[in-house]
């Protein structure tokens, strides 16, 4: 579950509150070893959140471009490099 995640070495400790209910099932991941404390399933979970958001924006942001008009600036951009790419 958290391959892809790197933990940085350097931390800072925080105080935080937390729904005991939540509280409880990070405490049952780390009983089935998927997590190897409560730092390190947190650190996931906002590393997790934290690239979504970002993947949201980029998909909103994106959302806003016309294709039409992003086609005909790469296709003006190709067409003038196009004599000046190798042949094969």
């Amino acid at each position: 579950m958290t391959s892809g995640i790197t933990f940085a070495m350097n931390v800072a400790k925080i105080t935080i509150s937390i729904d005991q209910n939540l509280l409880n099932s990070v405490d049952q991941l780390i009983m089935s070893k998927v997590f190897a404390s409560r730092s390190q399933a947190l650190q996931v979970a906002v590393q997790e959140k934290i690239a979504r958001i970002n993947k949201i924006r980029l998909i909103q942001e994106s959302a806003k471009l016309d294709p039409v008009v992003e086609q005909a600036l790469a296709d003006e951009g190709l067409a003038s490099e196009l004599d000046t790419w190798p042949e094969y």
